[in-house]
């Protein structure tokens, strides 16, 4: 049969996961574009110290790829990095992957694309798929004199390992779970930690439990045990959802948890600081089995004054007090709605991605879009993304590709878009349900787009999987017959 010529731009969890997907279906006519130098996208560019995922390891892994070998219960960034380079690997990919080359521009044209590469290079696909992530454009905070600081500035993002930690003040902006990380694993270990923060984190009790030889030999002698493990860490994650998009008991036992662990801060006027004023899970939940003991040392300072201006010597805060720093960390998150922006990306008649989002990211079921035929997107815009691992989602949207791939494989179309009614009826849908989730409940947070509403998908993870994998309703598809002309 014709294969289709397929280009995958990142290789990420997602991108790793859908050349395999498309490997296992008998796709072999696809490249792999990496515009850095290995796999593991997100978990390959953080290497700062105390990066540890909030999701089980046991739970954060593909399903065609158990891993007996985890160290502990929630595993560290390293780790991770290569699971999904060994993933990657063994499965052949490396042949498939063109490393160095970035995805500059991708252009619709004649049933077809023209994919542009950093190399110069301008390649025809018949598909393109999006796998770039979206959290890989660091997010640099505008404030005054940030640029003149004496010492090193590094954002989380980019860790400057090169930098010698030894002796010196260390100041961190941000309080999310990279901020959170940054301070447990830096208390202690060098003379100050100051931590500025402008909004208090819920912060989730846990123990981070190695595992021992004989766990991991026994889950190499049974494989079943992955499986089983697997399953209960996703009936764990089923329940929690429902705390996300249902105000009830879910919701009410983890407000509980949060606040009893809260209990554990001594200090009265600390542990005011600490709390926050908004529902626990409205922002990312943070899980954290060090932070609460480390930012109670007396070489930990939490500065709860807005900044005001940077010096040389260090951040001055609005209330005028100079925090004398030797180093400055940004752990300030990502722009989170730039997705494979600002690559340019022009679909049928001449239409822009930007002009698309020109109101905020919004696709079909989370991998399509309207007026851009034979593109799809692993966790694009409004996929179940929140505290929820990324590995299932790809894994499901990867099985609705590879379904449109077969389909094409076939002869049943050239070429295929969701329509426009679809599209802004699958949206509303969306938008009317936001109400009734937690992100709603009275915070600011990165999911949330310029109408104020979350840009996540309203109801329970495994609701999504069970749409996306799913057989297409044809009616909601533009769908062109033309005949193509076969490689």
């Amino acid at each position: 049969m014709n294969q289709p010529r397929i280009a995958i731009v990142g290789a990420g969890i997602s991108g790793i996961g859908m050349g395999v997907a498309l490997q296992r279906a008998g796709f072999t006519d696809f490249t792999l574009y990496e515009k850095a130098a290995d796999y593991g996208g997100t978990w390959r560019d953080n290497t700062y110290p105390g990066l540890v995922c909030d999701v089980p390891s046991r739970y954060y892994q593909f399903t065609f790829a158990m891993n007996p070998e985890w160290t502990q219960l929630y595993s560290t960034g390293p780790e991770i990095q290569g699971y999904l380079a060994g993933v990657a690997r063994g499965h052949g990919l490396d042949r498939r992957t063109e490393f160095g080359t970035e995805v500059i521009g991708a252009d619709f044209r004649d049933e077809g694309w023209l994919v542009t590469t950093s190399t110069g290079a301008v390649e025809r696909f018949d598909f393109v798929i999006f796998a770039t992530g979206f959290l890989h454009h660091p997010n640099r905070p505008d404030i005054a004199g940030l640029d003149d600081f004496a010492g090193p500035v590094m954002h989380s993002a980019r860790w400057d390992h090169e930098v010698d930690l030894t002796g010196k003040r260390v100041g961190v902006i941000g309080t999310g779970s990279t901020g959170t990380q940054l301070v447990s694993a830096l208390a202690g270990q060098v003379p100050k930690v100051v931590m500025f923060q402008r909004t208090p984190q819920w912060i989730l009790p846990t123990v981070n439990k190695p595992y021992r030889a004989l766990t991991k030999r026994l889950y190499r002698r049974v494989p079943a045990l992955s499986r089983l493990a697997y399953q209960v860490n996703r009936g764990f994650f089923a329940a929690f959802s429902q705390g996300l998009v249902h105000q009830g008991r879910i919701r009410s036992l983890i407000q509980w948890v949060v606040a009893r662990n809260l209990r554990s801060v001594e200090d009265p006027e600390l542990r005011r600081k600490l709390t926050p004023d908004y529902q626990a899970m409205c922002k990312r939940l943070v899980v954290s089995d060090r932070f609460y003991t480390a930012v109670q040392r007396p070489d930990v300072e939490l500065v709860t004054d807005g900044i005001d201006k940077v010096r040389p010597d260090g951040v001055v805060t609005a209330d005028g007090v100079l925090h004398e720093l030797d180093i400055l960390v940004l752990a300030t998150g990502f722009d989170s709605h730039a997705y494979m922006r600002p690559m340019p990306v022009t679909g049928a008649g001449g239409r822009t991605l930007n002009q698309e989002w020109a109101n905020g990211p919004r696709a079909f079921e989370g991998v399509m879009l309207p007026d851009f035929p034979n593109l799809f997107m692993l966790v694009g815009p409004h996929s179940p993304f929140a505290n929820h691992p990324l590995t299932a989602v790809a894994e499901a949207q990867s099985s609705r590709i590879v379904g449109w791939l077969e389909r094409w494989q076939a002869g049943e179309f050239a070429t295929v878009a969701p329509t426009r009614a679809a599209t802004d009826r699958y949206n509303a849908r969306m938008r009317a349900a936001a109400p009734g989730t937690v992100w709603t409940t009275g915070c600011q947070s990165w999911y949330l787009g310029k109408d104020g509403l979350p840009e996540l998908w309203p109801w329970s993870p495994s609701r999504y999987e069970k749409l996306i994998r799913r057989t297409p309703d044809s009616v909601d598809y533009q769908l062109d017959p033309r005949v193509m002309s076969r490689k």
